[in-house]
């Protein structure tokens, strides 16, 4: 147990510039502090002890921020930075080497049975915000993007971006230059669509006016 505290501390130095001593990190982040305490609920889980799994898991949950479903499967090195907002379901499994941003939900869409939750891959990186909903696999090394919705399979060594999310870069070959936050805004994006749509109802309903003005001059 003792290795793997040092392991889940080592792992936040590396990815985490902030991060300033291992007092720090152990005392005063939440994400770590919600790994700690699933590890414990999903022992429970496991062992039949259900309630006291929920207990836990739920009292995670008013001290960091972080919903994480006590049967949930997570591998080595999970890094959730920040973490508020981060909710994990039933049926998600995570592989090794992980890092999720805040308000990121690895969910289901209620349509689905039985296994309902994605299934990550190891060095998976999901950005703040991003919704990873269904029972599909995102593969290994794959990015996701800040905000991006993604809805089925992700190939390996990929990126993923927008809503819904659509692959930009595959295979180390780049689709288009996009990062974390320099993404298309899907917000912005239907704005300008509604706008357009807009002027052409308004020149459609000109052309009308003006069909009415020659019917009544004849």
């Amino acid at each position: 147990m003792f290795e793997q505290l040092k392991e889940d501390i080592q792992t936040v130095k590396e990815r985490d510039p902030a991060a300033k001593s291992s007092a720090e990190i152990l005392f005063l982040y939440p994400g770590l502090k919600a790994i700690r305490m699933h590890r414990k609920a999903n022992w429970c889980w496991n062992h039949n002890h259900k309630f006291l799994a929920r207990a836990i898991s739920q009292r995670a949950v008013r001290k960091t921020g972080i919903e994480i479903h006590p049967a949930a499967k997570i591998g080595k090195r999970f890094f959730i930075d920040h973490g508020t907002g981060v909710v994990i379901g039933e049926t998600t499994e995570i592989g090794d080497d992980v890092t999720i941003y805040q308000g990121v939900t690895l969910g289901g869409t209620g349509k689905d049975v039985g296994k309902r939750h994605p299934t990550i891959g190891n060095g998976v990186m999901i950005g703040s915000g991003a919704k990873v909903l269904g029972p599909f696999k995102v593969g290994d090394n794959v990015n996701i993007a800040a905000g991006a919705v993604v809805l089925e399979e992700i190939p390996a060594d990929s990126t993923a971006v927008g809503v819904p999310a659509r692959v930009v870069k595959q295979g180390g070959v780049r689709v288009d230059k996009l990062d974390q936050i320099h993404i298309p805004d899907p917000v912005s994006q239907e704005l300008c669509r509604m706008t357009l749509k807009i002027e052409q109802l308004q020149k459609e309903l000109n052309e009308y006016k003006e069909k009415e003005k020659e019917n009544e001059n004849l």
